[in-house]
């Protein structure tokens, strides 16, 4: 199968003209010149048309596109590359939406912002910008004296409890149980224990974790991979315990 360059700019989003240059710069060759002088492009070559777009996306200039095309001539392996690098780029930006929907909804609840479950499971210094952006410099030193003041067998005690009551929060959410039921709130229970190791937790803290839970994927992930839907039910069985256990 083939297709026109007037077709091909059109579906690419670009002209002609571009698609001529491409061609001129030993970018982009037509699989074929017609009779009528038009231009025909082949499967190949659109798969070739789409690394340059991506390529452009991603700010190289057109010297270096042709470098790069050149260096790899596995086109499985290049699209592989683009992907990883879509998929970071889609990571990023999914980041920054949870990030503002966190801000804005703290914002409007006054809620107390925090800066301790930063912490769970993971360098915590590699997000040192981050946390201080968010939170304020003290809230990160707060939490980074905390960590440091841990021995190696405290932390994985840390990390270990909370693994164990992510699979605890999933079972739960697996057997159908009620948010505000017992059992879910003595896991509620457990998981404000856990948090209580870095701080000790008030309500709009504990209300505040929950739904970032749900609003971060970084955060969210930790429960959902128990089952689709255990971030939000945590958050919702935290919020029923927060309201009646906590205070502020």
């Amino acid at each position: 199968m083939e297709w026109s360059i007037q077709e091909i700019a059109r579906r690419a989003g670009t002209t002609s003209r571009t698609l001529r240059h491409y061609g001129d710069l030993g970018l982009l060759a037509p699989s074929r010149i017609g009779s009528n002088g038009y231009r025909y492009y082949d499967q190949d070559a659109l798969v070739r048309l789409q690394r340059i777009l991506l390529l452009r996306e991603l700010g190289l200039s057109l010297p270096a596109i042709k470098d790069v095309l050149e260096g790899q001539r596995d086109t499985a392996v290049a699209l592989r590359a683009h992907l990883r690098l879509l998929e970071q780029e889609q990571a990023r930006i999914g980041r920054q939406i949870a990030s503002v929907r966190t801000t804005l909804h703290k914002t409007q609840e006054g809620m107390e912002l925090m800066a301790a479950e930063v912490f769970d499971g993971f360098d915590h210094t590699a997000h040192e910008q981050e946390v201080t952006e968010r939170w304020g410099q003290d809230a990160y030193e707060e939490g980074d004296r905390w960590w440091r003041s841990l021995g190696e067998g405290e932390k994985k005690a840390f990390q270990d409890e909370h693994e164990a009551i992510a699979r605890d929060w999933g079972r739960a959410r697996e057997a159908g149980l009620a948010a505000d039921g017992s059992e879910a709130q003595d896991l509620a229970r457990r998981h404000c224990a856990w948090l209580s190791s870095a701080k000790e937790p008030s309500r709009s803290y504990v209300i505040g974790l929950g739904e970032m839970y749900v609003a971060d994927p970084r955060f969210g992930k930790n429960y959902d991979r128990y089952g689709d839907g255990t971030a939000a039910f945590v958050r919702d069985a935290l919020t029923v315990y927060a309201r009646h256990r906590l205070s502020d």
